[in-house]
């Protein structure tokens, strides 16, 4: 037969992905990959770098050898992200540095070394799909930062998804949460990365660019219009400034104290109406609750006919928490309400017994064995004005805990003391997840912080009124009413975690198919 014996030529190999880029070099790319994707996050705001150091990432986990290398990567990577869009983690420790400042620098590592453990394993295992890994990466990775913000109390800042806060993508939040737009982000990231050398492929650029357009125009299309707010009732933040070495000075306490009192007091300006809510920070009072009869009742007083929300600290049996109380026009005590998220390391110590061996206590904590945990989520009935859900300090970083509130309410109210993150990154960032807060669920945030930035933020996130950080001062606006209620708020993270599920088992499918295809 014509042709018989002759060989066809192998087809050719496909091009070699693996990049030469020397072993030593990889890890400390990834840590200055982290670095400028941390820039994507407040007070920078540079969501074009975020991306580019997202896009960086996948490119290094596509260039790396799978195995151990592969996960040195992911650590790395978040190791520099975390290191340094959370270096304000150390200013807590520098409120009494003669005390503490020594647990500084380990307090930076620590954090910033252990969240990146998620994103190692989420490498690890990526790596593992091979032909897929990519893919495989953005669910990993996704399920990565789910899990940050759940396993052991979670601790979900500086999300991935929080990049885009500065553009309209971020409105993708009321549609799928911050981690369903974590997924969406990552998969730009990895489909950007699959175009760059070596073997670059232009398709998977082509559905990139395809991909961001889609980002931007529904981001685009989910932003609401400004509301009128004519004939709204007006609200008053209060913002002491009292910095954190100087808030429990006996001879400062006084000072702090009048000066909110004055600004409670403070006449509306020349044709606004007075306020019908007023709102003190967190721990605004330095007494403990059964003490501070006399002072609501001036605090009652001088308000008028406003509800007051006043940040409190109370004793029960024993056990303190970190509270808040409402007064209502009267200036009775309708409401008390008992942090229940609090602050690992700062409003209690877990494995007490073992820390205080080396006399390490909670940081924010006023008494022995830190606070206690209050029950949960619970609405304030402020009357005319609808309810609000009250998230002190640290509670307004978490979606679930907004997610679980008893129903909907017609606001979110933040009582915060920002004093301990400084005055560069970490007011910032923390004000950032606020307004992320307010987009998931298309409600309007009031935001009472002592050293600031407080703020009145409406349901799409906007700040419409705000006094600036390390100020002292009152700010009076209109009170934004709550929006439609959006597709995040009815399902939560379920989405997010169900197409993680599908994924893994698609992962498990494959790899028992590939086996099962082996010759044995």
């Amino acid at each position: 037969m014509p042709g018989a014996g002759r060989r066809h030529p192998d087809p050719a190999p496909p091009p070699d992905r693996r990049s030469t880029l020397p072993r030593w070099m990889r890890l400390p790319l990834a840590v200055a990959a982290g670095v400028v994707m941390g820039l994507g996050q407040a007070p920078y705001d540079l969501w074009i770098c975020g991306l580019a150091g997202l896009v960086a990432a996948f490119w290094l986990f596509r260039v790396s050898p799978r195995g151990g290398l592969a996960a040195g990567t992911g650590w790395a990577f978040g190791l520099g992200y975390f290191g340094f869009s959370m270096g304000w983690i150390v200013e807590p420790f520098l409120v009494d540095a003669a005390e503490t400042g020594w647990m500084a620098p380990f307090g930076l590592i620590g954090l910033a070394g252990g969240l990146a453990l998620f994103w190692g394993l989420a490498f690890w295992g990526a790596a593992r799909a091979r032909r897929y890994a990519p893919a495989a990466l953005v669910l990993s990775w996704t399920a990565a930062e789910l899990a940050r913000g759940y396993v052991l109390t979670g601790f979900p800042w500086a999300n991935v998804s929080y990049l885009w806060l500065p553009t309209p993508v971020m409105q993708w939040a009321a549609l799928v949460g911050p981690y369903g737009l974590t997924a969406l982000t990552l998969a730009l990231a990895a489909l950007l990365a699959e175009a760059l050398p070596p073997a670059p492929r232009a398709r998977a650029g082509l559905a990139g660019g395809a991909l961001g357009a889609v980002l931007l125009a529904v981001g685009w299309a989910l932003l609401p219009p400004l509301q009128a707010l004519d004939g709204r009732p007006v609200v008053r933040l209060i913002q002491p400034n009292a910095p954190q070495d100087q808030k429990w000075d006996p001879d400062m306490v006084p000072v702090f104290f009048n000066r909110q009192v004055e600004y409670t007091e403070a006449p509306p300006a020349e044709g606004q109406e007075p306020p019908t809510l007023i709102l003190w920070s967190e721990t605004a009072l330095p007494m403990l609750l059964h003490n501070a009869g006399d002072a609501l009742g001036l605090i009652s007083h001088v308000a008028g006919a406003a509800q007051v929300v006043v940040g409190i600290q109370r004793e029960e049996m024993g056990r303190w928490h970190n509270s808040l109380v409402l007064m209502d026009a009267e200036g009775d005590l309708a409401q008390v309400y008992d942090k229940h998220h609090l602050v690992p390391f700062g409003e209690y110590m877990p494995a007490a017994g073992l820390f205080a061996r080396w006399n390490i206590a909670g940081l924010a904590a006023r008494a022995e064995g830190g606070y206690s945990a209050g029950p949960g989520p619970e609405l304030l009935d402020l009357g005319p004005l609808g309810s609000a859900l009250p998230l002190i300090c640290y509670e307004a970083v978490f979606p679930q805990d907004v997610h679980r509130a008893p129903a909907r309410p017609e606001m979110l109210m933040q009582l915060t003391n920002d004093a301990w993150f400084g005055q560069f990154s970490g007011p910032y960032q923390h004000l950032a997840q606020a307004r992320i807060r307010a987009i998931e669920q298309g409600l309007p945030m009031l935001r009472s912080a002592n050293t600031g930035v407080s703020a009145v933020i409406d349901g799409a996130g906007r700040v419409l009124a705000s006094l600036p950080l390390g100020e002292a001062g009152f700010l009076d606006a209109p009170l934004p009413p709550p929006l439609r209620m959006t597709p995040y708020a009815r399902t939560g993270d379920l989405p997010v975690f169900l197409l993680i599920l599908l994924g893994a088992g698609c992962a498990v499918f494959t790899a028992w198919k590939g086996r099962a295809r082996k010759p044995h």
